[in-house]
């Protein structure tokens, strides 16, 4: 198990949107959202607050679009959550995204926005490959948003539910 202290009870895991590409002389790194991006992260995030999802705080990639994506998230909501940026989120294996997740584990609900592959790992570590690949067979999604749930009577191998997840 990743977890080094008890996990949140509630975990929010979604990529960023969808970007443009880079523009000549620009870096990945700063890669903003493109028109479908823009309104998938506000269509997700619309969607997430109408049912209830709200994370007491998020943890962010600073890559551009993944800082745009929250912006989006952010403002979908009247009072919106506490949210903190990572520079160790961006290009990161998943373990860096434990290693952020545990340090806020006391919090009762956890949102992550980052990167695949990372996402995608995440979420077939938490929930199971059977489970992870038939949510999302083709991959996890740009401004793809699951909803896990501790389950406290699983095994440690898949100690999370994965209750929703919404996409474009």
């Amino acid at each position: 198990m990743p977890f080094l202290p008890p996990p949140p009870s509630r975990l929010y895991l979604m990529r960023h949107a969808q970007s443009g590409w880079a523009l000549p002389g620009q870096t990945d790194f700063d890669r903003s959202l493109d028109e479908t991006g823009v309104m998938e992260a506000s269509l997700i995030a619309t969607r997430a607050e109408a049912l209830g999802y709200r994370p007491e705080i998020l943890l962010v990639s600073t890559a551009r679009r993944c800082r745009d994506t929250a912006r989006s998230f952010l403002a979908a909501f009247a009072e919106p959550p506490e949210a903190h940026y990572f520079d160790d989120l961006y290009n990161a294996p998943p373990l860096a995204y434990y290693e952020v997740i545990s340090r806020h584990a006391a919090r009762r609900s956890v949102m992550v926005l980052g990167h695949n592959p990372a996402m995608e790992e995440i979420l077939e570590t938490l929930v199971g490959q059977n489970v992870a690949t038939a949510t999302a067979p083709d991959g996890y999604p740009t401004a793809g948003f699951a909803v896990l749930s501790q389950d406290r009577e699983a095994e440690a191998t898949d100690p999370f539910l994965l209750t929703d997840f919404l996409r474009r």
